[in-house]
């Protein structure tokens, strides 16, 4: 295997470009994908609190940590802030809870895990009376606290997760510490270029969640697109790790989810395999501006997180 490819933030800081997403993963399960991930050379693990896991993950980590004597510091960890915690006074308390259940005195990288704010204690909005409207909590509000947890030591680097060009940029307006990440829905099927010059024009590095694309329908699944196949075959790879050299060779972080070994070494080797510039073009030619997690959840009726303003689009 290959020397991993880095990505780097503003700082000079290196994140490697390839990790292992947490989210779906089943219980009793993703505690020891993580340590075989692990094992196999995987050093860049994503988390969230609403995936309900890092608990698990945080035996696994420290179980490694302690029988292979690997420095923390080579390890890099994220995490992310839920919609309930947006106020305030709630980011640190959050951010502390993380830390106790993933067995950590600080994270890597915390993200803003969506833009909609809950009311504190409501994990999923069902009503409208259970959001915030974004007018009473502007997001620079919960950024501040965001901030503040770097000034103190907890956290190194933060960022943002599914925010659009427009909020990426009020965001930057209104902050003495840039966002330095976005994690957002990214693969050949919805490649938001626009976002994506936004985020390389002030080195805002793109973290591709679903990079395989969330699993597919019948009719829109890049695992079975043709295209994808006749590329691994010329690249004696598979459709996953197509996908995956494609998005690492956009200067884009690919975190893909499995709890099967296999798929886990497999999805790692994807940085040994080598794309042209033609696969490339012929790939860059698959945007269908479609997405497989569209926030509809969020968009109630009469609040303010309709779909248009989450994704700014018509």
């Amino acid at each position: 295997m290959s020397l991993q490819p880095q990505c780097v933030l503003r700082d000079g800081t290196s994140i490697p470009a390839i990790g292992l997403g947490t989210w779906k993963s089943e219980p009793d399960l993703v505690g020891k994908a993580v340590y075989t991930a692990l094992q196999m050379g995987y050093r860049h693990i994503d988390c969230a609190s609403i995936y309900g896991n890092e608990e698990e993950i945080g035996e696994a980590l420290e179980r490694y940590l302690s029988e292979t004597q690997t420095s923390r510091d080579d390890l890099w960890l994220t995490s992310k802030l839920w919609n309930d915690c947006h106020q305030p006074e709630f980011v640190r308390p959050a951010l502390l809870k993380t830390l106790k259940e993933l067995r950590l005195d600080r994270l890597d990288l915390y993200l803003i895990h969506w833009p909609v704010s809950h009311q504190h204690g409501i994990k999923i909005a069902k009503d409208v009376s259970e959001q915030i409207p974004r007018e009473q909590l502007p997001i620079s509000e919960t950024w501040q606290a965001m901030e503040a947890l770097v000034k103190e030591g907890l956290v190194r680097q933060i960022g943002v997760s599914n925010f659009n060009s427009k909020k990426l940029n009020r965001l930057m307006d209104s902050s003495s510490i840039s966002p330095c990440v976005n994690q957002v829905e990214r693969h050949p099927y919805l490649q938001q270029p626009s976002l994506l010059a936004t985020c390389q024009a002030h080195n805002i590095v793109v973290t591709a969640f679903s990079p395989l694309g969330s699993g597919g329908m019948d009719d829109l699944n890049l695992l079975k697109e043709p295209l994808i196949q006749s590329i691994s075959s010329k690249r004696n790879c598979t459709p996953a790790q197509v996908l995956l050299a494609w998005g690492i060779a956009k200067k884009t972080i690919v975190i893909p989810k499995s709890v099967n070994p296999e798929r886990l070494r497999s999805n790692l080797d994807a940085i040994d395999i080598h794309l042209d510039n033609d696969d490339i073009s012929q790939i860059d030619s698959l945007d269908r501006h479609h997405r497989f997690n569209d926030g509809k959840i969020w968009a109630l009726e009469g609040g303010d997180y309709t779909l248009s303003e989450l994704w700014d689009e018509s």
